[in-house]
């Protein structure tokens, strides 16, 4: 029982979170530059302005990569940081930080997974319409050209969009994130149709301008259904909710993932949206189908599922003082295992998780040192769910923590940690965790160190 021998250990960020720098060097403004100037959007009225001080500290930053032994680290490149205006001009120091990096991670031995967007969409293209402006998806392959022939030299390996369930519905209905707008739905699904165009023009572009053989994926939110029970009729119960489409909900997996996979909205979902759907435009569907080498998606927890009455489907309600964690989530430790099945079982790609982790209640203990026991437990119990699905045939290839380091968790601000690097954001020191030094151990052993003592 272990990973695969080319299994890829690393870990994540996103550049609103960590980079700081956010009026330096001839960056553009992004949508959460914007929000963070709203009175009461972000808790306590804190920024990314600085942040971890990535930017700045980026040589400090890939030494501890290498002291922990990350054989791969996922980063997303700011838009507005190489296109201030989005489109148009490119901005040398912008692209030249993305280019430094990518040359210390492959001398310290990390391999480079880039985002292309991890939710800092330009201002200036937000007041010519945003998402809503079908232009969106020829904007965003105009910003990846310049990335990829930059970059794709030396980069292999490309995650164009991060989640667009949550900087579509959380962003534009719910009015939770940037740019924090409550649109109808319509205008929501019309954003969305827009995002995956992107996905797919981006695609094209990588496909098109990349120096060498590359491989492509993206780094959609999987929302999880456990079954309550291995009983072939909870599996069942719990695989048909995976993928169910709800007709006051836009959040479906299927909605999203099927157009990129299969090449199509589900019918069902089209019923229940009705007018409200996105007008579809010749060749719009075979654009955002693109050949993909992988699916990655993000998941931290799950809903638990029963079969019911005539095999109906039915959440089972969780226990009062059920575990959570830091953020007010439900742990579920299966809930890497059985999206990775059903996921695999649908759309036929290999899997790699994006993002898993967990907050927690850090801080420098007398010692000097920080002990996060909750976290090396959590990583641990899903690890070794992960492992099973590999062992029963699910091609997994890859497992990105989030996150690297503790950072800006968007509108909750400095708030939650997730890093298994502590970062103090009054000196910007960093200290590597009890969480980052037990990780350390499980990638040297490729995954045999999970069946050892959880906390050594």
């Amino acid at each position: 029982m272990t990973f695969p021998s080319d299994f890829v250990w690393g870990a994540a960020t996103a550049s609103y979170q960590i980079e700081g720098a956010a009026y330096e060097d001839g960056k553009g403004l992004s949508v959460w530059d914007t929000l963070c100037r709203r009175k009461d959007a972000i808790w306590n009225g804190q920024t990314g302005d600085v942040a971890c001080d990535h930017y700045h500290r980026w040589r400090e930053d890939v030494a501890l990569m290498r002291e922990i032994g990350l054989r791969a680290y996922r980063f997303s490149i700011s838009w507005p940081r190489v296109m201030p205006e989005g489109t148009g001009a490119v901005n040398d120091k912008g692209l030249a930080f993305y280019d430094k990096l990518v040359d210390a991670l492959l001398a310290a031995g990390v391999e480079p997974w880039p985002t292309l967007f991890h939710w800092d969409y330009p201002q200036a293209l937000f007041e010519r319409g945003g998402w809503l402006n079908r232009a969106s998806a020829d904007w965003f392959a105009d910003y990846v050209a310049a990335v990829v022939d930059k970059l794709s030299d030396r980069v292999k390996n490309w995650f164009t969009l991060n989640e667009p369930q949550c900087f579509i519905l959380f962003g534009h209905r719910d009015g939770l994130q940037a740019p924090a707008l409550k649109l109808s739905r319509a205008e929501v699904l019309l954003a969305g149709h827009h995002a995956l165009l992107a996905h797919g023009r981006a695609v094209q572009a990588i496909r098109g301008r990349s120096k060498q053989p590359c491989r492509i994926g993206w780094a959609a939110v999987g929302w999880s259904r456990v079954p309550a029970s291995d009983s072939a009729a909870d599996v069942d119960a719990a695989r048909r909710a995976t993928f169910m489409i709800l007709p006051d909900d836009i959040l479906d997996n299927a909605w999203w993932m099927d157009p990129v996979y299969l090449g199509r909205y589900p019918e069902q979902g089209l019923e229940f949206h009705g007018a409200d759907a996105p007008k579809v435009h010749d060749g719009d569907m075979e654009t955002i189908r693109q050949k993909l080498d992988f699916q990655g998606f993000n998941t931290y927890n799950a809903k638990t599922i029963r079969a019911g009455q005539g095999g109906a489907i039915e959440q089972v309600p969780l226990p009062t003082g059920y575990p959570m964690t830091a953020t007010g989530g439900h742990v579920t430790f299966d809930c890497l295992y059985w999206p990775a099945k059903f996921f695999y079982e649908r759309y036929k790609l290999p899997v790699i998780i994006t993002e898993n982790g967990t907050a927690a209640a850090d801080w420098v203990a007398l010692d000097g040192k920080v002990h996060d026991p909750d976290r090396i437990d959590y990583v641990r119990r899903h690890l070794l769910h992960l492992e099973r699905a590999a062992d029963e045939g699910v091609p997994v290839q890859g497992y990105f923590l989030w996150s690297l380091m503790d950072n800006f968790e968007w509108s909750h601000g400095f708030k939650m940690r997730f890093g298994i690097v502590f970062v103090d954001y009054v000196t910007l020191e960093r200290t590597i965790k009890d969480s980052g030094r037990w990780y350390a151990n499980v990638i040297a052993t490729n995954g045999k160190h999970l069946h050892e003592h959880a906390y050594a």
